[in-house]
């Protein structure tokens, strides 16, 4: 039931996910989905085959969340190596370590130490916490680029680009030359809808370290950029609508603006969350959509950071298209609450429950698969549905919504964002789920399973 990729082990500590990898020469040469790409021989360390790839594209991603940048800061923080053990010990940050060293009074000490603990909180997820430790530790380095690269990182994930926009300019200006500091302003615009400035400071991260995984940011940036060159743009109060005049007609395109407008009130009422920045919404033709995104052949539409609609042959507003637009907008909603972090399944599963869809004949089949134990893991559904074929993407959804038509069902929609919220802190999705419906991804998939035995029968 899942698909396998390859993963090339870079020397530098990076992954690169791939459909097929192959050598030639003095190079390794990789794929992914209709793109090439290559990479001296000598930068890798190993080639591992049948891995479970992350989603760099999936419908329920946010930009900034898989698929920011992982990278090693270019300068060195004094201290780090000594500090990093009494900051961060036992798993937690310790409060009282941070307060001695702040009271010795040395600056570049102190910023470390901050630092530190932010990027632990960091990498656990807990981004409120991590972005305080950055925000002290700028106070006493304001112009350091690693802190800055980090901070405007978790803004980002936190989906807050806008505000995370001067910190990165900032990191380019205090560092020119840091390669790091260029990929993640790009990464930065690119979450801010500013494409044309993104591509510049990708390449010009290009040009100063060669980096395979921005080379794939700017080969999709620039899809976008050349598919949208001549398109027009008309804004409302919470989204920002791009399009080819010739087209959309103007009804479509005034009943989408209304329509969207209407499922983002419902949204706020049944999620009691709110995105913070207008969203982009781009309509395309049919195969300016899949040139664009490289989306598999299943896809209806895509939420990246932006909804990417395809509207081919559509004059005015419909029920199926209505259904697609509020599925894709949950999306951000649900990126929002969980601060990026919600594994695919419970976001496709209350996606497709906001769009008000069921099971129904489905419930039956789905029922028969968990109980011979054929149903695809949970814990193996946390990454994206991009990777599927259709058949398999087909019991990837139903599965989705099965678990969240559960919990819903049997403890109310509240509790699906209450473990949004608890992902947002840093919790795991396992740990979310334990602290919410006291179930593991073990005792969930048994729940479900019964669950779908009484309600739809043998």
């Amino acid at each position: 039931m899942r698909s396998f990729a390859d993963v090339i082990h870079l020397k530098n500590g990076r992954k690169i996910w791939a459909d097929h990898v192959r050598e030639n020469g003095n190079h390794v040469e990789y794929d992914v989905g209709d793109d090439s790409y290559k990479i001296p021989k000598s930068s890798v360390e190993s080639i591992e085959a049948g891995g479970l790839p992350p989603a760099y594209a999936s419908s329920g991603s946010s930009q900034g969340s898989k698929d920011l940048p992982a990278f090693v800061p270019a300068d060195s923080l004094a201290g780090h190596d000594d500090l990093a053990t009494r900051v961060v010990h036992d798993g937690k940050v310790d409060l009282d370590a941070l307060t001695a060293l702040e009271k010795e009074g040395k600056p570049e000490l102190t910023a470390t130490a901050y630092f530190l603990a932010g990027k632990h909180e960091f990498e656990h997820g807990n981004l409120p916490q991590a972005k305080h430790y950055f925000e002290t530790a700028l106070r006493f380095q304001p112009d350091n680029s690693t802190i800055l690269n980090y901070h405007a990182m978790a803004l980002v994930r936190s989906g807050n680009a806008a505000s995370a926009l001067s910190y990165a300019e900032r990191s380019v200006r205090a560092n020119p030359d840091s390669a790091d500091a260029y990929t993640v302003l790009g990464y930065v615009e690119f979450a801010s809808d500013r494409t044309k400035d993104a591509v510049r400071a990708w390449k010009r991260s290009l040009e100063l370290r060669p980096d395979p995984v921005v080379e794939q940011y700017l080969a999709k940036a620039q899809r976008e950029a050349t598919t949208e060159a001549d398109f027009s743009q008309r804004e409302s109060s919470h989204f920002t609508l791009r399009y080819e005049g010739k087209q959309t007609s103007e009804q479509l395109r005034r009943e989408l603006i209304a329509t969207l407008e209407a499922e983002y009130d419902d949204l706020v009422r049944e999620l009691g969350v709110a995105p913070r920045a207008s969203i982009p919404v781009i309509l395309y033709t049919e195969q300016a959509f899949f040139d664009v995104t490289h989306a598999p052949s299943w896809s209806g539409a895509v939420n990246d950071g932006k909804l990417r609609i395809p509207v081919s042959g559509l004059s005015s507003m419909t029920s199926d298209l209505a259904r697609v637009l509020k599925h894709e907008l949950a999306h951000s909603f649900v990126n929002q609450a969980s601060g990026g972090r919600c594994p695919t399944w419970l976001n496709e599963g209350i996606a497709q429950a906001m769009e008000g869809k069921s099971l129904s004949s489905d419930g039956r089949r789905l029922g028969q698969l968990f109980r011979a134990q054929q149903a695809i893991p949970y814990n193996m559904l946390e990454g994206g549905f991009m990777r599927f074929s259709t058949g398999e993407a087909v019991v990837a959804y139903a599965e989705s919504l099965a678990a969240v038509q559960y919990i819903s069902e049997t403890y109310g929609m509240s509790d699906a964002v209450r473990i949004l919220e608890r992902i947002s802190q840093g919790s795991s999705p396992e740990a979310a789920l334990r602290a919410t419906i006291h179930s593991d991804y073990g005792q969930l998939e048994g729940e479900v399973g019964k669950y779908l035995s009484s309600k739809y029968g043998d």
